[in-house]
């Protein structure tokens, strides 16, 4: 077998055991886990539409994450760390970070009884190329020059160019694995913790206890997921006992919570809610404008006021401090209404009326608009409050209005969210920025085999978003989920909320 503890020092270390994340062990799992209760969970996420989907490739929502990990498995999986841990593939490994052999885990089987095969792995990552699938990973898939089976239960991968963070990339959602010829997707046929009983798009699925599970044992017996978009709403269906856990759980209603008895459940994470300005579309088009809406973020009244110390101050780049890549010398953009003033005059608009989009869909992003508002009278400028609703927002808004906002889940590496959000091909460049230089150091990180160069390389894009792109990013916030005393076994994941969103194989009812 070819595994990864193989590889020399040297090598593991380019291979990024613990910065790029290439496989380091065995997975772990708790010696001594509660006996299965049974009993079904109920959940409620704060958006849902009828977009939502449970073919992995598509995945692009809480919900969706949320689904696609209790139906499939990855390859990878990626550990409290962001580290890639073997699952489907019980080893990976690369001489040269270019060619990769991927070793497959013997005994696991689909829901409909199939024996996973290196023909489904193959089918599963060659569809990501498929323009008709519409893969939200397709950006690393383009990565792929061949993926082809060298045996039932061997695969090799040969990459366009040398990348290290292939074992983490992976361990993303959408990488999870699909039976060969699968193009029905209105139910799962995966080789998950749970089966697909039911799943209707924008109402609800339940999901049931896959009893053939190649991990082992499963603690719950369904999980019924929907949706309550009303903050209020979805914390009063948790103190009536009418659902165990929801998400997006309101700052100033936390301490309350926990007085009455409840957990709540804070993710450290990079994730954040960010305001986009197209530089495509006016006034975006001038720099002054934009360098004017970032002077109005005051990062110390939103984290205190808006999520009570639940996040952390961030600078406009999407590389957080818990990074190793972090570029801590990146001078901290100051909340500066005079400044913004300066700025707002020079691109010709002051006494102008802007309208800037908002919406509870991207958490916090109304509570965000009214600070920045308050801030724009004073540097010369009205913004025009639009609040757009939660149904809909991310496909009739998103990186479509001139002024609005987003909300990124964590990436694992600088080179994931690099090229899904700021390269000038990726899928979701929010703020429409494209810069070739950056194009070219994104290419030379992913393949160097030198850590100081690549800190080098990584930092010197952050300064590049920071300066000159359209997004404005003033927090990294602290997720923040609630649930009911009787549900066991929840962690914070550095992935996102709700343990990376892959909550329902590792939780438990105690109805004792």
């Amino acid at each position: 077998m070819i595994g990864v503890d193989r590889l020399s020092a040297t090598r593991r270390q380019f291979l990024g055991v613990a910065a790029a994340g290439a496989l380091v062990g065995a997975c772990s799992f708790p010696k001594a886990r509660p006996p299965v209760k049974g009993g079904r969970l109920r959940v409620a996420t704060a958006a849902s539409s009828t977009a939502d989907t449970i073919d992995p490739a598509k995945q692009s929502m809480v919900m969706d994450y949320c689904r696609c990990n209790m139906f499939y498995d990855g390859l990878t999986r990626l550990d409290e760390h962001q580290r890639a841990q073997p699952a489907l593939a019980e080893a990976i490994d690369s001489r040269d970070a270019r060619i990769w052999m991927v070793k497959l885990r013997k005994g696991v089987r689909f829901h409909d009884g199939r024996p996973l095969t290196s023909a489904d792995v193959v089918y599963s990552l060659r569809r990501h190329h498929d323009p008709a699938v519409g893969s939200k990973a397709r950006v690393f898939a383009e990565q792929i020059a061949e993926v082809s089976a060298l045996g039932p239960d061997t695969v090799r991968i040969t990459l366009t160019g040398p990348n290290a963070d292939l074992p983490v990339i992976l361990g993303i959602s959408q990488f999870q694995i699909v039976r060969a010829g699968t193009t029905d997707f209105r139910t799962a046929n995966g080789t998950g913790a749970f089966r697909c009983a039911e799943f209707t798009p924008g109402v609800r699925s339940v999901s049931v206890r896959n009893e053939d599970y190649w991990r082992g044992p499963v603690h719950l017996g369904e999980v019924e997921l929907f949706s309550i978009a009303d903050d209020s709403a979805r914390i009063n269906a948790l103190l009536s006992g009418d659902v165990d856990l929801v998400n997006e759980t309101n700052p100033r209603i936390a301490g309350r919570l926990k007085a009455q008895g409840f957990h709540v459940l804070e993710s450290r994470s990079g994730g954040y809610t960010d305001l986009i300005i197209r530089l495509d579309q006016d006034p975006g088009r001038n720099p002054e404008f934009v360098a004017g809406m970032k002077a109005l973020m005051d990062r110390e009244t939103m984290r205190n006021a808006i999520f009570r110390g639940y996040a952390t101050v961030a600078n406009d780049q999407p590389i957080p401090p818990t990074n190793p890549y972090y570029a801590a010398d990146l001078p901290q953009r100051a909340f500066d209404p005079d400044r913004a003033r300066f700025h707002f005059q020079r691109a010709g608009l002051a006494g102008s009326t802007i309208p800037i989009v908002t919406s509870t869909a991207a958490m916090k992003s109304d509570d965000m608009g009214v600070l920045m508002q308050e801030a724009a009278r004073k540097a010369g400028i009205m913004l025009d409050i639009r609040r757009a609703p939660a149904d809909g927002y991310w496909s009739q808004s998103w990186m479509k209005v001139p002024v609005g906002f987003g909300n990124i889940n964590p990436r694992p590496t600088a080179d994931i969210i690099f090229t899904q959000f700021y390269s000038s091909t990726a899928p979701w460049n929010e703020s429409g920025w494209r810069n070739a230089r950056f194009d070219k150091l994104l290419l030379e990180a992913r393949g160097d085999t030198d850590e100081a160069r690549r800190h080098a390389i990584y930092g010197e894009m952050q300064h590049m978003v920071s300066d000159l792109s359209g997004v404005g990013i003033p927090l990294f916030i602290n997720l923040l989920d609630a649930y009911s005393p009787r549900l066991k076994g929840l962690k914070p994941m550095p992935q996102g909320g709700m343990m990376g969103y892959d909550f329902a194989a590792h939780v438990w009812l105690d109805e004792a």
